[in-house]
């Protein structure tokens, strides 16, 4: 791996913007404008535009390709239709978690894998081990750029930029077309915030045409550029995974919460040791919890019960900036794992009382 830093097309126009930029996934990117909480509170409450250009895509073609990924991934993407697209993850062969990532299927034969960042090389290392039919796979990470226009404005903001109905594009659904003048644009309702809106796939040549349209035509609602940190809290509001906190190659989907994309009905890499741990039941869980008074969890502070026995530990936390409130992620044992169940977090050696709380934390926009 090198240790320079990558960075996404639009490098300058953050700094421009003052934008603070740090390290993360390789890359130097956004993490904040103005403000986490201002940007937090833009993208509730209007609309928002996070440039995640260091996400990983892989273009996967031919008869080959839906067998080659219904063998990789866990969720059915036998189901999908062109402009539809899915949630699902890479399974390991230990019971863990390559990535999850996004299946998009853009024609008969034709799918669009979106993964995250830090795992591109990992991800197509990975899934090129089991193209052993010969679908075509080409990695386009570096000439693609993604833009994540989130908010319950985002529809308005973005509608006179394209003749497509903005309105009418289902949830996990796609158009592809013109978007701002620049041609062979994904337009995807999909996001990672719960807030509603769209992300926007763009090659790097209409980059900044595109981005500046979006900044323009958004400004009468307020649209502000947002960074990576209230990202995180803005899915964190909504239980989303972040893989490499959440979810690894040591956390099953069924343990995650994710037995929704794991699908059964097909077979996929390690299906039998997963359809064995779903029958046998898991002994830890992916929780929601929310903090009965003051204090903030953070990752990997440990998670005890009520006699100070290691249960488990926060695998995010933050203090939410809708609820006032400290609320985390964390495996707990099974037991514990039902809402209303009484947790503490240790913080700086005091046992903290919490209690696990159905997700999400926040009522989102969206339904899947």
């Amino acid at each position: 791996m090198s240790d320079t830093l990558k960075t996404v097309p639009l490098n300058d126009v953050h700094q421009q913007l003052g934008a603070k930029m740090v390290p993360f996934a390789g890359y130097n990117m956004p993490v904040r404008y103005s403000s986490d909480l201002d940007e937090h509170h833009t993208v509730r409450r209007a609309v928002g535009i996070f440039d995640v250009s260091h996400m990983g895509e892989f273009r996967v073609r031919g008869p080959q390709a839906l067998d080659l990924i219904q063998r990789v991934t866990t969720n059915d993407a036998s189901k999908l239709a062109p402009g539809k697209a899915q949630y699902s993850c890479l399974p390991n062969q230990q019971g863990g978690i390559v990535d999850d990532l996004l299946v998009y299927m853009l024609a008969e034969e034709d799918y669009l894998l979106v993964v995250n960042a830090s795992n591109i090389d990992k991800d197509w290392a990975w899934i090129q081990q089991f193209n052993t039919a010969g679908a075509e796979m080409e990695n386009i990470s570096e000439q693609m750029s993604l833009f994540a226009v989130q908010g319950p404005k985002a529809t308005a903001a973005l509608q006179s930029l394209t003749d497509a109905d903005l309105s009418a594009i289902p949830y996990y659904s796609f158009v592809q077309g013109t978007f701002a003048g620049a041609p062979n644009v994904i337009i995807s309702a999909t996001g990672y915030t719960g807030a509603g809106g769209f992300e926007l796939y763009v090659p790097n040549a209409h980059a900044k045409q595109v981005w500046d349209a979006v900044m323009t035509a958004g400004q009468p609602y307020g649209l502000k550029p947002i960074g990576l940190g209230a990202r995180d809290t803005l899915r964190l509001e909504m239980g989303y995974c972040l893989y490499g906190n959440d979810i690894t190659d040591t956390t099953s989907p069924l343990e995650a919460g994710l037995g929704w994309i794991t699908k059964f009905t097909k077979d996929f890499t390690n299906s039998e040791s997963l359809k064995a741990q779903k029958e046998a039941g898991v002994e830890r869980k992916l929780v929601g919890f929310l903090m009965d008074g003051p204090g903030i969890p953070r990752g990997h502070y440990p998670l005890v019960n009520e006699a100070g026995e290691s249960i488990g530990e926060v695998t995010s936390g933050t203090q939410s900036p809708s609820l006032g409130k400290g609320v985390g992620l964390g495996y707990v044992q099974t037991e514990l794992s039902k809402p209303g169940s009484q947790i503490f977090v240790q913080v700086r050696g005091k046992n903290l009382p919490a209690t696990v709380t159905k997700l999400p934390f926040v009522p989102g926009t969206e339904e899947v």
